[in-house]
């Protein structure tokens, strides 16, 4: 695309890229706040010494997003792979949070 192309595409789509933008921004915030309540959760998985993956949740968590997003015409290959990636950072980060947690409670010798 030439130079003169593009600042005529930039500008009839500029309207429609400060939506995405929004948007994104808002995706990014809930994701923000998701994670912040499996912060929640990796504590208590850890004070009652439960695994971070519960395959029966996983299920459950992947099955309801998929056919609510088939509800809204989304692909639904496309929401099993956007939360099997939610689901696998999930489990990494109450990991981690369980082992920085149980090396807190180890005494030093």
């Amino acid at each position: 695309m030439e130079e003169g192309e593009q600042k005529r595409a930039a500008k009839l789509l500029k309207p429609y890229r400060k939506q995405i933008n929004d948007i994104d921004a808002q995706i990014l915030r809930l994701l923000a706040k998701r994670f912040g309540v499996v912060s929640k959760v990796a504590k208590i998985k850890t004070k009652y010494g439960l695994p971070s993956f519960l395959h029966d949740r996983v299920e459950e968590v992947r099955n309801t997003r998929v056919a609510a997003g088939k509800k809204l015409g989304l692909n639904p290959q496309f929401i099993y792979a956007m939360y099997s990636a939610i689901i696998y950072q999930s489990c990494g980060l109450e990991d981690e949070i369980k082992s920085q947690l149980s090396k807190k409670k180890k005494p030093k010798k």
